[in-house]
């Protein structure tokens, strides 16, 4: 969106998307605020995941699952604070590692060939960053994204399905709301910024899309780490820390 009264440090915008608020309104260092700082409670919750999925070692997928989700809040951070094209791969190329990571966690239990699936991911990735150094994709970004994303849902929802405790299907009715609200507020702020603009307050859509998707993202990993750990045996339970973040306790057989 257009500048504010303050100058750059970082120069003009080279970015090939910006949201709907005010460039450098509060600091000249920060070019969207509340783009940049809705992204920390996406790194605390994810810090949250690290620290449960390490205490209770969990497999090593989930602990990096969380890293992903918190070099992706990182990278979004820097990209909404600078708006440059270098930096706004830092935003999208982590987007795209995390759904990677995700359809491994999701498929792998049941893939016959084992070696397959994360070597194949892990080059689909690194082909993918390779190129959109260079490329600049604008939609096809967003549509290979949401490919990615639905290509999670079947194995989500069969997950779902086939889970009786009723704390871990809240889990996964949380992560639906999440999602569909955050994705409200992104569509919000992208389809009517004109509209906004002229508002005395601006109820910063895409910032809001951050927080909700934290949460999402939060609530995706405790569910799929209770799947997991069921698969596996381990007793899962979802409890509550202050009797408000849900998080997965399990009770390994003592031979584990």
């Amino acid at each position: 969106m257009a500048e504010g009264g303050i100058s750059s440090f970082w120069g003009p915008v080279t970015s090939t998307t910006e949201c709907c608020e005010k460039n450098y309104a509060y600091s000249s260092y920060i070019a969207e605020f509340h783009n940049t700082i809705s992204n920390i409670p996406c790194v605390v919750l994810a810090l949250v995941g690290l620290i449960n999925a390490l205490r209770q070692r969990f497999e090593k997928r989930f602990s990096v699952l969380h890293i992903s989700n918190m070099i992706l809040a990182i990278g979004s951070m820097i990209f909404h604070a600078t708006l440059q094209r270098v930096q706004q791969q830092s935003d999208e190329t982590p987007m795209v590692w995390e759904m990677l990571l995700y359809m491994y966690i999701l498929y792998s239990p049941d893939w016959h060939y084992r070696s397959t699936m994360p070597i194949f991911l892990f080059l689909y990735g690194v082909v993918f960053a390779a190129v959109h150094s260079v490329v600049r994709f604008g939609v096809g970004f967003k549509v290979h994204y949401g490919i990615l994303c639905l290509l999670c849902i079947p194995r989500m929802y069969k997950y779902y399905i086939y889970t009786e405790d009723a704390s871990a299907r809240s889990l996964a009715k949380m992560y639906v709301a999440t999602l569909l609200i955050g994705t409200l507020c992104w569509l919000f702020d992208r389809i009517l910024c004109k509209e906004i603009s002229s508002w005395p307050i601006n109820p910063q859509g895409h910032a809001l899309w951050h927080v909700f998707m934290g949460f999402n993202s939060y609530l995706a990993n405790t569910f799929l780490m209770f799947c997991r750990a069921r698969q596996r045996g381990w007793s899962p339970k979802v409890v509550h820390f202050m009797g408000v973040l849900p998080y997965v306790k399990i009770e390994k057989p003592k031979a584990q």
